[in-house]
């Protein structure tokens, strides 16, 4: 089968991770890597073993051998990148959060169905092997019917990520996590979600620290997400249904999930593995294989109403501010 390279936009700290999934994958190939700094990009490709280093993104989008962009840039750059890749006529997988504005998610969707170019948004949690066991789980009604999620994600330290407290470059505990439980929840129930609200504490003009939302899904299964930084607890997500529960640590790279009978029995759910990326890598590779242009589980639908409820919120809240 045809190895399938990769270019890597950014230098960001989740790109080791990425490459390592790229190696461990069948067919994927960490071929080039860009940043605007080539002191920079040279200096990573040394370390990770990547052939080619640029010194700008559109040199990498212009390299013939790259089939793929993986875009990791700050988050108000995944537009502008992905945007230039799929120009290129570049397959694009493009990390959380897709992008800040709904306009901009359904342009780029477009700008890939017209160039022939698959794209997707980078969502590794639902691709972990627990994540289809706690599924199966549910639709096998082991709980019972699901009334109620509850997910914390707490983030104590972000220091190391220089724009996180710039709203204008799309920081914020939002724009950095949301996407993870709020997709996940949808991928897990398999239930768009019908209402969204949210309270959140921050300076006026500045990002958020801590986000607390409730969601209702069309089943009307209701959900709790609360994200901080400014607290050092246990991040998890609980599963809560007429049977019992099922508890999911640290779902997005967990390698474990609980479940808890009504009984008081318990049921481990266990997958290990070198790197959390190599599924997401390997579906990508498998989409690409199939000629897609669309993944059939990260799909455009939820990435566009993902980023719609995000820019809501946020712009619910800079309203506020204005009022203040």
């Amino acid at each position: 089968m045809k190895e399938i390279h990769y270019g890597i936009l950014s230098t960001a700290q989740i790109v080791p991770r990425f490459v390592e999934g790229i190696k461990k994958s069948r067919l994927g190939q960490a071929t080039a890597i860009a940043s605007r700094s080539l002191e920079k990009a040279e200096k990573l490709a040394t370390e990770l073993a990547i052939p080619r280093a640029y010194g700008s993104y559109e040199e990498l989008c212009m390299d013939d051998e790259i089939d793929v962009v993986y875009v990791a840039t700050y988050n108000k750059g995944h537009y502008a990148a992905a945007k230039m890749a799929l120009a290129h006529h570049k397959h694009v997988l493009v990390e959380k959060p897709f992008t800040l504005q709904t306009d901009q998610a359904e342009e780029l969707f477009k700008l890939a169905e017209k160039n022939g170019c698959f794209l997707m948004e980078a969502q590794k949690s639902v691709f972990l092997p627990i994540s289809s066991q706690v599924k199966e789980a549910i639709k096998t009604n082991k709980i019972g019917k699901v009334h109620w999620l509850q997910s914390i994600t707490a983030y104590p330290n972000v220091d190391h990520i220089s724009w996180f407290h710039s709203l204008e470059a799309g920081g914020g505990t939002l724009h950095g996590s949301g996407s993870y439980p709020i997709q996940y929840m949808q991928f897990l129930l398999d239930q768009p979600i019908k209402e969204t609200s949210g309270s959140v504490t921050r300076q006026i003009g500045a990002t958020d620290d801590q986000v607390n939302l409730a969601l209702k899904f069309q089943n009307q299964t209701v959900a709790n997400i609360f994200i901080s930084v400014k607290l050092a607890i246990p991040s998890k997500m609980t599963i809560y249904g007429e049977k019992g529960r099922i508890e999911i640590p640290y779902f997005w790279k967990t390698k474990q999930a609980t479940i808890y009978y009504e009984d008081g029995s318990q049921e481990k759910l266990i997958c290990d593995f070198e790197s959390e990326f190599v599924f997401e890598v390997e579906h990508v590779n498998e989409c690409l294989q199939n000629h897609l242009l669309e993944s059939p589980v990260m799909t455009r639908k939820m990435t566009i109403e993902t980023v719609s409820i995000v820019e809501q919120l946020y712009s619910g809240w800079l309203t506020e501010d204005k009022q203040a």
